[in-house]
């Protein structure tokens, strides 16, 4: 394939948006289809950013107490059916397991597509007094969920992710803990992710199923959809009365305890390709990046070319992830596209005249900026650029949600906004759900959530007109 050609290989970002994901995904070798429908295989290379997600926030998981553990895969169909809200919301999502051994089973088996069933189950076992509490425990795995319309990452049947269950003594501390984990996850987001984030409340309609409260961290993608990146729920004793989740508190009574999950996946990809990425393909956030600096030798034939970049690599590697680029079966040139392609931060161009002078070239992924640095002080140059592309990826993002944030009054104004300007729109709510919904059959806009931070964007709600004090941001969505 010629260099020229090569980039041709991608849709337009800007003609056909979901080719374009597409094209990320496969191209970049992220992940790829399997013979199983709906279902993908992550490759090392995407798996290599959720393992670097994964590591970031299991930190700051256990920085706040929380512990890792494993439950089973399936639950049985008698316990999916104690908490009532709960088992409608996922019943269409479910995939049953009916037979084991060659023998039909006496219960029906669901793989899971959540756990707080059998952590309930668990815990209802393991609690005895409040002096065991709080319970901050969490499980990295697999979840199935059938879809009917699937996409890489952001709509799998089966996906990878972190589940957070919690039990506490009050009403005060579950509800403090649930927000804490909100706070972890726009942690994650915005500073390893370099994606802003929106955090705010869920509508009743919108929440979780079985949930007395869901918080959410919303983000904006390059084509103005909304892509919910995380949330946090907070459940009071829904499921700790049908599931039996009893101790004895400090006066020596019976009392059930108060309830949290919370989860991030690997959605997260999605967002990462969707928020950052362009017409040449991935770009990564330097601190997510699964190699930072990419050494391509340039007349890698003429003599000591290679034997200095790979000491260079050598060098490198005790402060950075990097990766030497030696194929000699394709050009200078191919090579230089397929890096930009896989959104590797910096790459570092070494050739004889560098090498005479002393010197390299580093090229930015971010705005494709040649830099020429002396080797002497390369590490200290290449930790500058490195913060400098993850802030100035972090204010792309931020200029676009400013930029494709509006304001309606009225139906009108809202439809107008959202054909010339997709992104989110900030209305008045009078707090019902006809209104809500009907928004959404207009629009095709769901609430994105009730933002912590409220403004008074009118007096009315946007849709019936009535008076409404509650501010929401709406969005089309992933």
């Amino acid at each position: 394939m010629s260099d020229k050609n090569f980039v041709k290989e991608i849709t337009n970002i800007e003609d056909d948006f979901s080719q374009w994901y597409t094209d990320i995904v496969l191209k970049a070798e992220l992940a790829d289809y399997t013979e199983v429908k709906g279902f993908i295989s992550i490759r090392p290379y995407g798996y290599a950013i959720w393992e670097n997600i994964q590591k970031y926030a299991d930190k700051k998981f256990k920085e706040n107490g929380v512990k890792n553990l494993a439950m089973p895969v399936l639950i049985p169909e008698s316990l999916l059916q104690k908490e009532k809200d709960h088992v409608e919301g996922f019943a269409p999502e479910v995939a049953w397991v009916t037979m084991g051994g060659g023998q039909e089973l006496e219960e029906r088996l669901c793989v899971r597509p959540t756990s707080e069933t059998i952590f309930s189950t668990m815990y209802s076992k393991w609690l005895k007094s409040w002096r065991d509490l709080p319970y901050l425990y969490n499980q990295w795995c697999n979840v199935l969920r059938w879809e009917k319309e699937t996409r890489p990452f952001l709509r799998s049947r089966e996906f990878l992710w972190q589940e957070g269950h919690t039990i506490h003594e009050t009403e005060k501390e579950a509800k403090e803990f649930t927000l804490k984990m909100l706070d972890v996850y726009a942690d994650v987001i915005e500073n390893l992710l370099a994606i802003p984030v929106l955090k705010g409340k869920k509508t009743k309609t919108e929440q979780f199923a079985g949930a007395e409260a869901t918080y959410t961290v919303e983000t904006l993608m390059h084509d103005g959809r909304a892509l919910q990146a995380g949330t946090s729920h907070y459940f009071g004793q829904n499921f700790s009365k049908p599931f039996e989740i009893k101790f004895q508190n400090r006066e020596g009574k019976e009392e059930y305890a108060y309830q949290t999950s919370w989860g991030i996946s690997t959605r997260l990809l999605g967002a990462v390709i969707m928020a950052h990425g362009d017409n040449r393909g991935l770009k990564l956030p330097p601190k997510v990046a699964p190699i930072q600096v990419v050494i391509v030798p340039v007349a890698m034939h003429k003599d000591g070319v290679k034997e200095k970049a790979e000491e260079l690599c050598k060098k490198l590697k005790e402060k950075y992830r990097v990766e030497l680029d030696i194929r000699d079966q394709y050009s200078t040139g191919y090579k230089f596209n397929d890096w930009e392609m896989r959104g590797v931060p910096i790459r570092l161009e070494i050739g004889p005249r560098d090498i005479e002078a002393n010197k390299c070239v580093l090229v930015r992924r971010d705005n494709a900026e040649k830099i020429e640095v002396n080797l002497i002080e390369l590490e200290n140059k290449i930790e500058n650029i490195l913060e400098e592309i993850q802030k100035n990826m972090y204010e792309e993002c931020a200029k676009r949600v400013v930029d494709r944030t509006t304001i309606a009054n009225n139906m009108d104004e809202f439809i107008k906004n959202l054909e010339s300007n997709q992104g989110y729109v900030k209305t008045m709510w009078c707090g019902s759900p006809e209104c809500e919904e009907k928004v959404h059959e207009l629009t095709g806009a769901k609430s994105r959530c009730i933002p912590f931070k409220q403004e008074t964007v009118g007096d009315k709600c946007v849709c019936c007109g009535k008076p409404a004090n509650t501010m929401v941001i709406w969005g089309r969505q992933y």
